[in-house]
């Protein structure tokens, strides 16, 4: 439970129609062993302490009674598990029989919470048997024994909020009320609730896993919230209906877990409660209904660290499938480029002047800027590709954006600028020899001042080349290579780029310039402003400022979803295993925050540039930050670690 993670589990049992004992001792078996597996939030089938197929035999006075005294013997046995529980039985109430999901924890019943929608079409018949459920919390008389009684909460409008940890408050819906257009979960995520139970006896026909999934999937992410769905399976009768068992466990939008159908599994998921709080603040339009009262009901569980097993993905600003790495990267391209487009229809500029090194971000928005030229129907000769060799220039760049530039059909112009920056030294006092900040800065001012003069001169933009994650860091020249007249890159992270760099040399369709692309993927990340060493890259970035893939990890987390240090480190531990040491990634991690709060000037300044993620720096849009904020409270938790 430690960062606000709880393991939740969706069983299907294999149960017998009409014999609650039998199905008992499954729940029960069942719950144990999930429990055993660190499940805190525990869910079970649509009436299956009976059996969801019994038919009219739901109007046998007997099944309902035995169905009860199953119930209180689940609860009993279950009593010293650590774990909220959901189970589905009938339940007769004032004369009328409810199809009702039962919560359970300590040995306690906590509620019952009836179905609200009954569906009557199809192979469906619930209204033959059942009463459509209350909103309002009402009451029922629990007999204890030996004389006492107990009144617990009948209605839907209940939340189960746990006391050991703040902001998980659960609510059930059962089945088909998710299917309708006004679900019981809209009203329970607005009261608070922050984890929706379904207890479900979905029958399986064909397409309907994937609708089911799509269903799901979709409410959670509507709703901001995290969404148990346990679906009945094998056991149920095949009358009419099969049965398949499909759980699916889903956080905003994503399906963290989900069954195979027909295996009657249990599935395990770590539910982010911290990250699903930190969203609806995040969201103005999420808000909270006063008009609705609902019945709180506290439940513990024990303060212990849940051992996660979700998966942390190493690289979350990167699709993990290849097709849809694919489709992503034309789509990030897409905004780039149509970004780009406006601009300069809006400018009517035919010009546009693209500072190009031979490294990863001039690539790309070199890349960028033709197909905003393809797109305009504009001459790609019209783009000019400068090339500035200085102290620090390579061969290999050097050759590497010469390559480029022509084979893209775009014009080569080469400005070197070794005399300009040689004549500022002297003018300014500096040992040309002293390679600090002011000879590596210097360079990075003549060359933006060489490429807004060029566009001066034929009417042109200068294209910004600089990405999201350099821009995080700080890891810029104030007014040089941090200035342009429009930032293609300023939404791409580093590790973004790389792919997407990547995908234009799979699907530009020659050879040559794809030869070319490739040698630049390969080529060590530097500003080249340090002379080189036996002709070779003497300044490498990562070794100076940490590996950009732990810098876009951190800036995800930081930004996306406002988590502590702490749980960041975390993550990054689970998601690095094998590949950096824990006091790597914590070092980077003390650099991240130190150079995100002390370069927030930068950023404060920048050029217009297209959102194209979930996460941007712009000042004008989605980070609104002070230039002299402290990062003091950060990095005392860090020192903590």
């Amino acid at each position: 439970m430690k960062d606000g993670f709880i393991r939740t589990a969706a069983v299907t049992p294999k149960i017998q129609v009409a014999d609650p004992d039998a199905n008992a001792d499954e729940i029960i078996r069942l719950a144990a062993e999930a429990a055993e597996n660190g499940a805190k939030i525990i869910v079970f089938p649509e009436l299956c302490i009976t059996g969801y197929t019994c038919g009219d035999l739901f109007l046998q006075e007997l099944l309902l009674k035995n169905a009860k005294e199953a119930l209180f013997r689940i609860i009993r046995e279950t009593a010293g598990l650590d774990a909220l529980i959901f189970a589905g039985l009938p339940w007769e109430k004032d004369g009328k029989l409810y199809n009702t999901a039962a919560a359970f924890q300590g040995g306690r019943l906590l509620g019952l919470v009836p179905k609200t929608c009954l569906p009557n079409y199809g192979e469906f018949y619930e209204l033959r048997h059942f009463a459509r459920g209350n909103r309002e919390a009402d009451e029922v008389r629990i007999d204890l024994g030996d004389g006492k009684m107990e009144s617990v909460p009948f209605g839907t409008k209940i939340l189960f909020a746990c006391e050991e940890m703040p902001g998980l408050a659960v609510a059930a819906e059962i089945c088909e009320d998710v299917w309708v257009p006004d679900p019981p979960s809209i009203r329970h995520a607005l009261a608070g609730a922050t984890v929706i139970v379904n207890c479900s006896a979905s029958d399986e026909t064909t397409g309907k896993d994937v609708y089911r999934e799509s269903l799901i999937g979709g409410q959670s992410a509507r709703l901001v919230c995290g969404y148990i769905y346990a679906n009945a399976g094998e056991g149920e009768s095949s009358q009419d209906l099969v049965f398949g068992g499909h759980n699916i466990i889903a956080e905003n939008g994503k399906i963290l877990s989900r069954s195979a159908r027909f295996k009657n599994e249990t599935i395990y998921a770590d539910l982010d409660i911290e990250r699903i709080a930190g969203e609806r603040r995040r969201m103005t339009t999420f808000f909270s209904r006063t008009d609705e009262i609902y019945t709180k009901i506290d439940f513990h569980l024990k303060k212990e660290e849940t051992k996660l097993s979700r998966f942390v993905d190493p690289a979350p600003f990167v699709p993990d499938a290849h097709g849809d790495r694919q489709r992503r990267c034309e789509e990030i391209f897409a905004i780039q480029y149509m970004g780009l487009k406006k601009r300069l229809e809006h400018t009517h500029s035919r010009t546009a002047v693209v500072g190009i090194s031979g490294g990863l971000d001039s690539t790309l928005a070199l890349l960028v800027t033709v197909r905003a030229f393809d797109s305009l129907g504009l001459s790609r000769e019209g783009i000019l590709g400068v090339t500035m060799p200085c102290f620090g220039t390579t061969g290999r760049t050097y050759r590497n954006a010469c390559e480029m530039v022509k084979k893209l059909g775009a014009t080569l112009r080469e400005v070197d600028i070794r005399e300009a920056v040689t004549t500022h030294f002297r003018d300014i006092g500096h040992d040309s020899e002293k390679h600090d900040v002011t000879y590596e800065n210097s360079q990075a001012r003549e060359r933006t001042q060489v490429l807004m003069d060029l566009a001066n001169q034929c009417g042109g933009l200068v294209i910004g080349t600089g990405d999201m994650s350099e821009l995080a860091l700080g890891w810029a020249t104030y007014n040089g290579d941090h200035m342009s007249m429009y930032g293609v890159n300023a939404g791409v992270p580093k590790t973004l780029v790389r792919h997407l760099v990547r995908y234009c040399a799979d699907t530009c369709g020659d050879p040559e310039l794809a030869s070319v692309l490739l040698d630049v993927l390969d080529t060590p990340v530097s500003p080249e402003l340090l002379p080189p060493e036996n002709g070779m890259i003497a300044q490498k970035t990562e070794d100076l400022v940490g590996p950009y893939e732990l810098h876009d990890f951190y800036l995800y987390y930081v930004l996306r979803f406002g988590f502590a240090p702490s749980k960041i480190y975390r993550l990054a531990r689970i998601a690095f295993a094998g590949i950096y040491e824990d006091e790597t990634i914590l070092k980077w991690l003390k650099t991240f925050y130190r150079r995100f709060f002390a370069q927030q000037f930068k950023r404060s300044c920048l050029p217009d540039g297209p959102k194209v993620g979930s996460v941007a720096v712009s000042p004008r849009g989605d980070l609104r930050m002070p230039s002299d904020a402290s990062a003091a409270v950060w990095l005392k938790e860090l020192e903590k670690l």
